[in-house]
């Protein structure tokens, strides 16, 4: 299988809420816009995308209409502590800045169905935790 794209589905009671919430503090704008679902593109980088889709509608399979899971947005950018000034007073911060010795700086907040987001820039990891990644992924 050859994936095309890949990119998350959050189910939601308010569409139009959730949709508001991504573009008014993360910089996406819809590219389908419809009362029951929308496709949400990065307008920094056309292959950052997610969807907000209506929990109850006809799409999803029977038994699973009605449910909202919730998840963890990562979201990696090249400076999280200009992210966090932009965003500290529009939403509320539920893990404060810092540095982690796994190798990210980051914080994390939610939206308004309480999925977690976590916005990271990768930093140096720690003697202990760069161990643990494969040498490709640290550039060695």
């Amino acid at each position: 299988m050859k994936c095309t794209q890949y990119y998350p589905v959050l189910q939601t009671n308010d569409v139009e809420g959730m949709t508001r919430f991504y573009v008014e503090n993360f910089r996406f704008k819809s590219v389908f816009d419809s009362d029951w679902y929308q496709h949400l593109q990065s307008t920094e980088d056309l292959s950052v995308n997610i969807a907000i889709l209506q929990h109850d509608h006809e799409t999803i399979p029977e038994g699973f209409r009605g449910q909202t899971q919730r998840v963890i947005l990562n979201f990696e950018v090249e400076d999280v502590d200009a992210v966090h000034a932009s965003l500290d007073s529009k939403v509320e911060i539920l893990k404060s800045l810092r540095d982690e010795p796994f190798g990210q700086r980051h914080f994390i907040t939610q939206d308004p169905d309480g999925n977690l987001i976590d916005v990271i820039t990768p930093i140096a990891p720690s003697e202990e935790f760069l161990a643990q990644f494969d040498p490709a992924a640290v550039g060695k």
